[in-house]
């Protein structure tokens, strides 16, 4: 039986690069690139702009990778009106806008609600509408707002009211809302991307304070252990996620090189399957054939932007085989198996302890081939730090 036609049908699914212009901000995952894991404190105009060549040049952009996201450092001083300033690596920051959105693309920007970002930068206390009215000003796609500094208030506010256990949590939810409200009262559709390391189960008050994605979890490294740790630590949140808000376990570290290509596609697999916002953050000028044959295989990313926008649960653990299953469209179900061991392992798979008592048909996502129906037992042979990604349809 050829299962050709309903593999490929993952790909059609990937949406074109204005598609999420035409809905409401997040209905997919968000997709795009941001500039903190390669350039940190030293990014600039230049590079930004870079960045939005490349992703057209690459065919990233029609991949669906559509936003570019500046991260900490580019705020300069207020003036005497209080109106933030670019610093001078930025000379104009409306102009930097118009050219990503020249190029079929999205522009972010990163704050904080405290008075410094994690870089010492000016920050958005007391400034929250000015600020966010600014953004829209100059075209604006999405924020990522980091708590660094504000947790020195809450901390402070917790010395001084030591019996209120919750005065913190208050603060930072009434900070961050602050910033939602004043994002939506703009009018322009703006993602806000909420950056607090999992304080608090962001998953149940983000949706509150107008937040469409949120951090699970402490920052990702280029590292498999780190990679794989937060990927663990997503089990239990799948209820969460869905269209318009999406748990983040923090971007993507594929190009970095930290990691061997097949870590890295069990790190792009498993975002995938837990419908994370794919956010690049390699040197897109110097990529390898294996991170562009990563972060453009467009059966992934379909798994990743399927309309569903369901969340995979880990079906099982097994030592160190984990099984992740991901409702789709159409009665499909994107499986990952992940050999987590450093050697070659062999493992039974039975299709009905996993949900498929009666069998399916199978699809090879990385391979990009048929492989018939299964149905029972079946014999697998993973070598270490690998990741086997099927579509099933019963």
């Amino acid at each position: 039986m050829n299962l050709l036609p309903f593999g490929l049908a993952v790909a059609a699914l990937v949406l074109t690069p204005f598609s999420l212009a035409q809905t409401a901000p997040a209905a997919t995952p968000p997709m795009g690139w941001n500039s903190w894991n390669h350039f940190a404190g030293h990014v600039t105009d230049a590079d930004v702009r870079s960045a939005a060549d490349q992703l057209v040049s690459t065919g990233m952009r029609n991949a669906g990778y559509v936003y570019v996201n500046l991260d900490d450092t580019w705020q300069g001083k207020r003036d005497a009106q209080g109106i933030l300033h670019p610093n001078d690596r930025f000379p104009d920051m409306k102009a930097l806008a118009d050219y990503v959105h020249s190029r079929g693309l999205k522009f972010g920007l990163y704050s904080s609600p405290g008075a410094k970002t994690c870089d010492g930068y000016e920050g958005s206390l007391g400034h929250e509408q000015q600020d966010a009215q600014t953004y829209a000003g100059w075209g604006v796609d999405f924020l990522k707002y980091d708590l660094c500094s504000f947790q020195d208030q809450m901390r402070q506010a917790k010395e001084q009211h030591p019996d209120d256990p919750r005065l913190e949590f208050r603060m930072m939810q009434a900070a961050f809302k602050k910033m939602g409200d004043a994002l939506k009262a703009t009018g322009r559709p703006i993602v806000y991307s909420l950056c607090q390391y999992g304080i608090d189960d962001p998953w149940k008050f983000g949706p509150g304070v107008q937040s469409e994605m949120w951090r699970t979890t402490d920052d990702i490294s280029d590292s498999y252990a780190r990679m794989m740790e937060i990927a663990y630590a997503q089990v239990g949140l799948a209820k969460f996620a869905g269209p318009g808000h999406w748990n983040d376990p923090d971007m993507l570290e594929v190009g970095n090189g930290g990691m061997k290509p097949s870590e890295y596609r069990v790190h792009m697999s498993l975002w995938a399957l837990l419908a994370a916002p794919l956010l690049a953050g390699n040197d897109l000028s110097k990529m390898t054939p294996d991170d562009k044959a990563i972060l453009m295989n467009r059966d992934v990313i379909a798994i990743d932007q399927d309309a569903l926008g369901k969340q995979a649960e880990r079906v099982w653990q097994q030592g160190d085989f984990s099984l992740w299953r991901k409702p789709l469209t159409g009665g499909r179900y994107a499986v990952g198996l992940v050999n987590n061991s450093w050697s070659e392992r062999d493992i039974p798979l039975n299709l009905a302890e996993i949900g498929f008592p009666s069998g399916a048909n199978v699809y090879d996502v990385w391979a990009g081939k048929d492989l018939g129906r299964w149905t029972g037992p079946q014999s697998l042979t993973m070598p270490g730090h690998t990741v086997q990604l099927w579509i099933f349809k019963q």
